[in-house]
């Protein structure tokens, strides 16, 4: 992983079981995710659209890098919780930013979790199956 002397600023981000910690530095929009490129850690083109709406919201493409650290849950939890850590990065750069980011809905943290298994049932909510005799 590149360790930068450089100012950076830091947002922390999480989404389901996935917590991300992600570094912006000014830069040239190179985004590097757990020491590997965006393309090689992603491989859907959805997925790396959006890590990159918060630039789209305050524009500022191709104007900081982004090194990530990301670990739990599954590549769509994750890249929720790139764009979560990297929306609040940015705040931390420009505080102008806030609007544009609260209004797209980037600084809020997705509350929905997978819920947990009852006693008595297979799963959250599946009951073994009914059976009149």
């Amino acid at each position: 992983m590149y360790q930068s002397a450089k100012p950076y600023f830091y947002g922390t981000g999480r989404r389901k079981k996935s917590i991300a910690r992600v570094r912006i530095v000014p830069g040239t929009g190179n985004i590097t995710v757990n020491g590997k490129s965006i393309d090689e850690y992603f491989g859907l083109e959805t997925l790396k659209l959006i890590i990159n709406q918060p630039f789209g919201a305050t524009a500022t493409e191709g104007k900081f890098d982004i090194i990530a650290n990301v670990k739990g849950g599954g590549l769509s939890g994750q890249a929720g919780a790139i764009r979560h850590g990297l929306s609040r990065a940015l705040l931390q750069a420009d505080e102008t930013y806030r609007p544009a980011l609260k209004k797209a809905g980037f600084l809020t943290r997705d509350p929905r979790m997978k819920e947990r298994k009852k006693y008595g049932l297979k799963a959250a909510r599946r009951a073994s199956q009914f059976s009149k005799r």
